[in-house]
């Protein structure tokens, strides 16, 4: 499993997305004490498990970030200041600021004697020179050097992938360096500037169909490119990279690439109606193209993702529906 059922496991970022799922899986699993921390108020976590310990910390401070950590067998780090295109290229400086977050977790695991510490990485860490194309290349771990990852965003999560080395190269911290690529499903932000890609997509088709104005805006040409990640295969690899002996870092995503156009055609399907697209050209859209190679994840795991594109959206629309709708 990676974790001590009878240890105390921290999930930095506990009221987000992902971390909330995180806090479901771990209490699923049997770990009798989970502390989730987020900088929200617990009314605006995604999820809020009774039965975890959940605390409001602003864990850019050292001393908050200490008392996350006290008393922790595991800490997971996923907290971070972050949102899609549009919130990442408005907020770099920000973005950047997440990296005290990172470093006081860092000290408080390795003061307390933690036995893992994971860091939530980014595909944005990847070299930009090397997703010039909408032919999306799948990425390789070592494709990050030279560095010239994305600005902002990117940068925060290559500083910390360097710390979480350096920790276990000079404290004996034992690491684990995940990069997750684009995950995305229910239980998340579908509004308000920081949601991704998956989710504006399947909003604007859901607005789109009560409106009964079939009209869409697709930031960029929707010639750019990605894989996406469904949670539910997001969360199965965190947990076998947390058992798995690997220190480096190491991708989690997809290995199938899509045009935006080609999410907007799958989420058309679903929705069963046919959109007439604008295409804002002046709105952020990252790279070009981008994709995992998950050729190092089979390797140490023997695993890679299950979930097809296609019922990911599937689940992530019908919950968006549901909340637009009640």
């Amino acid at each position: 499993m990676g974790v001590d059922k009878d240890g105390m496991v921290l999930v930095a970022g506990g009221g987000g997305f992902i971390g909330g799922h995180l806090v479901g899986r771990l209490l699923a699993d049997g770990v009798r004490h989970v502390r989730a921390v987020d900088i929200k108020p617990t009314d605006d976590w995604y999820q809020c498990w009774p039965e975890s310990e959940n605390l409001c910390l602003d864990l850019r401070e050292k001393d908050a970030a200490f008392a996350a950590t006290a008393g922790a067998a595991t800490a997971l780090n996923l907290a971070c200041d972050m949102g899609g295109m549009g919130f990442i290229a408005a907020h770099k400086a920000r973005c950047m600021l997440s990296s005290l977050i990172n470093t006081h977790l860092l000290m408080g695991a390795q003061a307390q004697g933690a036995g893992r510490y994971l860091f939530a990485s980014s595909a944005c860490v990847y070299a930009e020179d090397r997703q010039l194309s909408t032919e999306a290349r799948r990425l390789r771990e070592d494709d990050v050097y030279p560095a010239m990852p994305e600005d902002g965003y990117g940068w925060e999560k290559l500083f910390g992938e360097r710390m979480c080395r350096h920790f276990h190269e000079d404290f004996g911290l034992p690491v684990r360096v995940v990069r997750l690529h684009n995950v995305f499903g229910p239980r998340g932000t579908y509004d308000g500037g920081r949601e991704k890609a998956p989710a504006a997509i399947c909003r604007k088709v859901i607005a789109a169909r009560q409106s009964g104005r079939h009209e869409i805006e697709i930031w960029g040409d929707g010639k750019q490119s990605r894989s996406f990640l469904y949670i539910d295969d997001a969360i199965e690899g965190l947990m076998r990279l947390l058992a798995a002996d690997h220190h480096e870092p190491i991708n989690l995503g997809s290995e199938r690439a899509i045009s935006i156009d080609g999410v907007v055609g799958i989420v058309e399907a679903i929705a069963g109606i046919t959109l007439t697209r604008h295409y804002n050209l002046d709105a952020p859209q990252g790279v070009r193209g981008r994709a995992s190679d998950n050729t190092l994840l089979r390797q140490v795991t023997g695993w890679e993702p299950e979930i097809s594109l296609e019922d990911g959206l599937a689940k992530t629309y019908a919950w968006i529906d549901e909340q637009m709708t009640a």
